[in-house]
């Protein structure tokens, strides 16, 4: 039996494919993942041949893995029989076991969320006793198809890509689209689904209650995201994205009723405050503006930001860009009118 050093490497790779039930791997399937990990790892890629033999390895003492074949979509098919079954498996430490506790108590909010019921039987399985919730993040229990998370987060995570039927807003028509799933993001207590659409890199949203229905495509290829999706909301608030639009320099003024509100939670990460001679300047400028403090975000105006900035009503002004100014003027002229008799 080879005992090399790559030889472990590619069964540690092998051991990872074959529990893997979420895709449908036959032995040119094997023998490419194997290589792609092995060529970013930086080891010599090896033949089909090589693969054969150290699934033939695993099948035999030390290791016994039970491994069986079947066909699926006309491939010959090849994992183990147990998907729960590695050949690392260990017991976990105290020290882990307690952590493990934590990270459950933390993530308690999906319980009973399809896709996520092997929680539950985590938590029987390391005899975690039921304990009072010291930590609550903000939820809706009334968000309409929440019980999508787990199966997103299932498809997400182990790269499967999904045929979505959604409708819009203002269109109850139900469309479908072949997508490759990314990023669950959640924002104003609801949540978003981030991916690209099949043969398309265009990063698409859908909200949650959105989406009608999800079916996994396990046969095609999926396709990983080439780009740092969190670094597509350094420069928005919230997740509509409009990528033709430039990044704008806005500048505004909060009263002094709401300034230690918007000081403490910033509305945007570049949050910087006009202090001493320059909250001086402005004050000068915009002499009707009595009191409070200016203060400048730089990001791409969108839906989220303009609904965040007109919520202060009177106690928040936009200066500048006139763009901006003008959208959120037209708003608000639109919201007066619906008040007057």
């Amino acid at each position: 039996m080879p005992t090399n050093k790559n030889a472990l490497i590619r069964y540690k790779y092998l051991d990872k494919l074959l529990s893997d039930y979420h895709h449908f791997y036959d032995i040119h399937d094997l023998t490419g993942k194997v290589n792609d990990m092995l060529y970013e790892d930086g080891f010599p890629e090896v033949t089909q041949r090589c693969i054969e033999k150290d699934i033939n390895t695993l099948e035999y003492a030390p290791f016994s893995a039970p491994i069986e074949r079947f066909n699926k979509y006309g491939k010959r098919c090849i994992h183990y029989v147990d998907r729960s079954f590695s050949i690392f498996k260990k017991e976990i430490s105290w020290e882990e076991q307690n952590l493990l506790r934590e990270v459950l108590s933390t993530i308690g909010q999906f319980d009973g969320l399809d896709n996520f019921g092997w929680l539950e039987d985590f938590k029987i399985g390391l005899h975690i006793e039921e304990r009072r919730q010291i930590i609550s993040f903000a939820n809706n229990p009334y968000l309409q198809n929440s019980n999508l998370l787990g199966t997103l987060f299932d498809n997400i995570s182990n790269e499967v890509v999904i045929r979505l039927s959604y409708h819009t807003f203002n269109d109850e028509t139900v469309r479908s689209i072949d997508f490759h799933p990314y990023l669950l993001k959640q924002y104003n207590e609801r949540w978003f689904l981030l991916g690209a659409v099949d043969g398309d890199q265009k990063i698409l949203n859908f909200a949650l209650d959105r989406i009608d229905k999800v079916e996994s495509l396990p046969e095609k290829k999926y396709i990983v995201c080439p780009d740092d999706l969190y670094e597509r909301f350094e420069d928005i608030v919230g997740v509509t994205l409009y990528e033709e639009k430039p990044c704008e320099h806005i500048v505004c003024w909060v009263s002094d009723v709401s300034k230690g509100y918007v000081h403490t939670k910033p509305i945007h990460e570049s949050y910087t405050v006009y202090k001493e001679e320059k909250d001086l300047e402005m004050h000068k400028q915009y002499p009707r503006l009595e009191g409070g403090m200016f203060f400048s975000i730089d990001c791409i105006p969108n839906y989220e930001l303009i609904r965040e900035l007109c919520s202060f009503g009177g106690e928040l002004v936009v200066l500048s860009p006139l763009s901006v100014r003008k959208e959120i003027k037209n708003r608000l002229t639109v919201h007066l009118k619906q008040y007057q008799d």
